[in-house]
């Protein structure tokens, strides 16, 4: 059984597609251990207790350094269990202490199909609105392993999303989620959790 720790930011709307997914048998074998938020009043927490699954708020506010916060961040995932931390939506930069606490175990999903439109300012609407406004045709969304480079961990799985004539970039982005995201992630999660993923010289392998 593979224990997850979920890390969110706000409305926690790809941790809801995992929910789902496990509900579903979708993804197997696989629990959300606990749901760690550095926003007290993200409305992910609320999904997760209504989910029965133990959520708390680990704020960088709150220590005097980032790797102290890593630290506490790592020890409350393993705490409950969890061998893999996946950012859904968390909008923190991941810091090397628990990077090291969970090496080649952290799983983020990004908005766009990277290298486009990845990097430092590149998250939410932001994402989006720079897709639009380069005029690109297509789009999509990334899982990726996280690193001590923000965006530039190993690809796991990419999916390609549409973009239409007239698109907002609040459009775009549900789209994307819809058609992506929520689909990808789960997907990510369900091969990890069956040791089908493996990483090494900087790139993710999934075998058959």
């Amino acid at each position: 059984m593979l224990k997850i720790a979920v890390l969110v930011s706000g409305g926690g709307t790809n941790l809801q597609a995992i929910l789902d997914a496990i509900r579903d048998g979708v993804v197997t074998d696989t629990e959300v251990a606990i749901v760690i938020s550095n926003n007290a009043n993200a409305y992910a927490l609320t999904r997760a207790a209504e989910a029965g699954v133990p959520g708390t708020v680990i704020s960088p506010k709150d220590y005097p350094d980032r790797e102290t916060f890593g630290r506490a961040l790592a020890e409350c995932a393993k705490a409950h269990g969890a061998t893999l931390a996946v950012l859904a939506g968390y909008l923190v930069q991941i810091p090397v202490s628990f990077l090291r606490a969970f090496p080649n175990a952290v799983l983020n999903i990004h908005p766009a199909l990277i290298p486009s439109f990845s990097g430092k300012g590149y998250y939410g609407l932001h994402v989006h609105e720079a897709a639009l406004a380069r005029g690109v045709k297509v789009t999509g969304a990334t899982v990726h392993f996280v690193n001590e480079n923000l965006d530039e961990g190993p690809i796991l799985l990419q999916k390609a999303v549409e973009v239409r004539e007239g698109d907002t970039p609040a459009v775009l982005q549900r789209r994307v989620m819809e058609e992506a995201e929520w689909i990808l992630l789960p997907k990510a999660i369900d091969l990890i959790a069956h040791g089908k993923v493996t990483v090494s010289g900087g790139l993710a392998h999934i075998s058959e």
